[in-house]
């Protein structure tokens, strides 16, 4: 509940406050639930960049969603596509 809780909390002062939220997470779905752009880093270098262009509020379903979460799982090298994590129903975005 303490992730669920601190992602509504970031995404509530985003969208209050409009200023800009640098967010590192391990997490592929916390990262296109929360972000306007997902980056990975490999030895210390940006080697992947992506706009997150997914309308809000965004659900784990959504087919852009999905394909964009098969890309990054892709260029961190994760071998097939791993289960997407529970969400919790009413999770802001």
């Amino acid at each position: 509940m303490t992730r669920i809780k601190a992602q509504q909390l970031v995404a509530e002062l985003w969208q209050r406050r409009g200023c800009a939220v640098l967010l590192v997470t391990h997490d592929v779905d916390e990262a296109l639930l929360l972000a306007d752009r997902a980056l990975v880093m490999r030895d210390g270098a940006i080697a992947y960049d992506t706009p997150v262009g997914l309308d809000r509020p965004r659900s784990a379903s959504d087919a852009g969603f999905a394909a964009l979460r098969s890309r990054l799982l892709a260029e961190l090298g994760v071998a097939g596509d791993a289960p997407a994590a529970p969400l919790a129903s009413g999770e802001a975005a």
